[in-house]
């Protein structure tokens, strides 16, 4: 590891959002510099496709622009850039590959499922002490639930649901009617319960990314979205499942009318928060808290840069 800190930039290139990170990185601290979120959609039809929109390609492509301008700006020494499920399923991601390497001179390292849920699993576990915890990451494409002590991985798994892909395969409805959801539901559960059956009953439960910290918000009645009241805080589980179910039960409109949702949110927290409250109620949980986290796999990626 470094003696002086590494200025690092850590993007983490998801179906729905593209975001950065830029740190000081020592060998035990780490100093946040900026953290930005561009809503790209990059995911958009993918599910159904295989390939990567033009249209969603060249939002991701200006985000990424936006980004290069910042990670100079700064002066950070090593770049890396992490891309997750959408470039996994898509069969044109090379095309975006290169664009993106020609841009910032790196080239992009598709992270496969579990190298994804182990990036999360640390990131968002680093600087807590909590013992054996279970930490589920959910994304526009996929989900990672990752079981773990300290930076020690008893098991992990990827699955392809997510908050795009979900919504795109089953809600169309605004709002979605009951049939909709009804379906989803019994799809998430046909999925997570020979999943959840593999897991110890674990004593903690962490909760990463947009789904979770949207319906952390909504849980706390926040009346605008604030990092420092979101990362840490403890949710009885009843109370995150009742905020799943009011936000799979409002219109579009009512949820981008929340003080706290990002509007490039609105339209798919429903299938988001359709994962989390099945994973609530099925996962073999010895608590009755969730623990929210705004770190997550992006930290995960920054502190991996200095640990080689």
């Amino acid at each position: 590891m470094p003696e002086h800190p590494a200025r690092v930039a850590a993007i983490d290139c998801g179906t729905n959002s593209i975001r950065l990170l830029i740190s000081d990185i020592g060998s035990d601290d780490k100093t946040d510099l900026l953290r930005e979120m561009r809503i790209v959609r990059l995911g958009q039809d993918v599910d159904r496709t295989g390939h990567l929109a033009e249209e969603a390609i060249a939002r991701t492509l200006q985000a990424i622009r936006e980004y290069a301008e910042l990670i100079a700006m700064f002066g950070v020494t090593d770049v890396r850039f992490c891309a997750t499920s959408a470039m996994r399923d898509a069969d044109n991601g090379a095309d975006l590959e290169d664009a993106v390497e020609e841009i910032l001179g790196v080239r992009p390292v598709v992270l496969a499922g579990l190298d994804e849920a182990r990036a999360s699993f640390l990131g968002a576990t680093r600087g807590l002490d909590q013992g054996r915890t279970l930490v589920v990451d959910i994304g526009g494409g996929s989900t990672e639930i990752v079981v773990g002590t300290g930076e020690e991985i008893e098991w992990s798994v990827s699955l392809d649901i997510g908050s795009v892909r979900l919504t795109e395969r089953f809600l169309a409805g605004d709002p979605a009617p009951v049939n909709e959801v009804t379906a989803c539901m019994e799809y998430l559960d046909k999925v997570l319960t020979p999943v959840v059956s593999q897991i110890r009953p674990v004593g903690a439960i962490v909760g990463v990314a947009g789904t979770v910290t949207t319906v952390a918000a909504h849980s706390l009645a926040l009346p605008s979205y604030d990092s420092s009241v979101i990362h840490g805080a403890r949710l009885a589980l009843d109370d995150v499942s009742g905020a799943c179910l009011s936000l799979v039960q409002m219109s579009v409109a009512d949820r981008r009318a929340l003080p706290f949702m990002h509007p490039g949110r609105a339209d798919v927290i429903g299938g988001g928060a359709l994962i989390l409250d099945r994973l609530v109620e099925l996962l073999p949980l010895e608590t009755d808290t969730l623990v929210v986290s705004e770190h997550d796999i992006l930290d995960g990626i920054a502190w991996d840069m200095v640990s080689a």
